[in-house]
């Protein structure tokens, strides 16, 4: 039997607008409510002892230009614009961050029309971007090899745990570490309550909902269904022992079918060169390597029936990811493709992430960004990659919707 935590009458609550994930679009989400409506009293429930332990925290530090996505979409929308606003964020409250620029490389002449596609998408999207030869690679990256390239002014990249830090001060909201929710009991005629794992309970009008990997369970604790299952996708990294050979960043042709950008080459905020990620299916929504198995977790995840179609849909590529998880020698002949120089003895292994996909029933991975309301709810169910970047915009559409929700209540 569901256990029930009592919504208490108006005035008994704790704040205005709970906000269940403290990483960076949680946080940003606290910041855009406060800014918009000063006084707004916002508590941030993060289940870790910090911000920004996951997904935030365990990405490749990209500020992303947008070029990738979708023209009209919220997330070639967010990524362009959350840009521009994630480098003035920094320069304002003097975060590490540069704007660096990238290449986008061909090694295969089957590549070739899906780069012309993305000079034209770049263009769509408002992104200034350069056509490079073979020969005129060598002018940004002389240890990198290709049949032609684009060249990426806007791309950047920052410490994104050290902005989720700042928009939790700056935000002025109630920040709770170690406070994960195990009960949520949703009344929509009065509010929210939540009960956390050492028995607190904290009330609210309205909860935002950013958990990340668990989203779709908080959505479920409060009654909505998402209609989606977070799948994850764990993205293993290497650091190049000779960080000498990659200037910036160096990315290769992405397939449009996935929402995976495939083995890159990112010189990050520290002057070290992070090679990845691969994307594998993890067996734990916190599971950054092979070791880590929750059995819960993963029968849900083979439960689900999108888990299976995508498995039909794209064996062979997920072998591919597979054969390069598991062999070192795989993983450098991908890096080998635009980086000849390296040898397998220049990886070194380096923390993994791992991405929280949605997927419906279908099979379907969801594309965009996914922000769904509730009585007294509004979910964030998809906000991977490029999510850190466009955190800014996606913080304020998200704190639009629950001041209207906190209006309505």
């Amino acid at each position: 039997m569901r256990e029930v935590v009592h919504v208490r009458q108006q005035g008994a609550y704790d704040g205005d607008v709970l906000v269940v994930g403290g990483g960076i679009v949680g946080l940003s989400t606290a910041y855009a409510i406060t800014r918009a409506a000063p006084g707004t009293r916002v508590t941030v429930l993060e289940k870790e002892p910090g911000p920004a332990r996951h997904q935030t925290g365990r990405n490749s530090g990209v500020i992303h230009s947008g070029i990738y996505y979708r023209p009209g979409s919220l997330k070639a929308r967010y990524a362009v614009r959350g840009a521009a606003e994630m480098v003035k964020f920094c320069a304002e409250y003097g975060i590490a961050h540069a704007v660096t620029g990238k290449l986008i490389v061909a090694t295969d002449r089957d590549e070739l029309p899906r780069l012309h596609a993305l000079v034209q998408r770049g263009r769509e999207n408002g992104i200034p971007v350069r056509e490079l030869g073979a020969a005129q690679i060598a002018e940004y990256e002389p240890e990198v090899r290709g049949l032609a390239a684009i060249h990426v002014g806007s791309t950047g990249i920052c410490d994104y745990t050290a902005v989720a830090r700042q928009l939790a001060e700056a935000s002025g909201a109630d920040i709770r570490y170690g406070a994960r929710v195990v009960r949520i009991d949703r009344r929509p005629e009065r509010g929210v309550a939540v009960r956390l794992a050492g028995g607190d309970i904290v009330r609210a009008r309205v909860l935002v909902n950013c958990a990340g990997l668990y989203c779709d369970e908080i959505a479920r604790l409060t009654g909505d269904d998402p209609q989606v299952r977070i799948v994850p996708f764990r993205g293993e990294y290497y650091e190049l022992a000779r960080p000498e050979l990659v200037r910036g960043l160096v990315y290769p042709v992405p397939d449009p079918a996935f929402p995976f950008l495939g083995v890159h080459l990112t010189r990050g905020i520290d002057g070290g060169v992070h090679l990845g990620p691969n994307a594998v299916p993890a067996l734990a929504r916190e599971g950054y390597g092979w070791g880590v198995v929750r059995p819960r977790e993963a029968l849900a995840t083979v439960a689900w029936p999108g888990s299976w179609r995508i498995a039909r849909r794209h064996w062979r590529y997920g072998a591919g990811e597979l054969r390069r998880s598991l062999s070192k020698g795989a993983f450098t002949e991908a890096v080998r493709r635009m980086l000849p120089a390296v040898r397998e003895g220049d990886l070194v292994p380096a923390p993994a992430g791992v991405r929280a996909q949605a997927v419906l029933r279908d099979g379907t991975l969801v594309d965009d960004f996914l922000i769904k309301e509730g009585p007294r709810t509004v979910h964030v169910l998809n906000a991977p990659s490029p999510a850190a970047t466009a955190s800014l915009p996606i913080g304020r559409e998200v704190a639009r919707r629950a001041l209207a929700a906190l209006g309505a209540a």
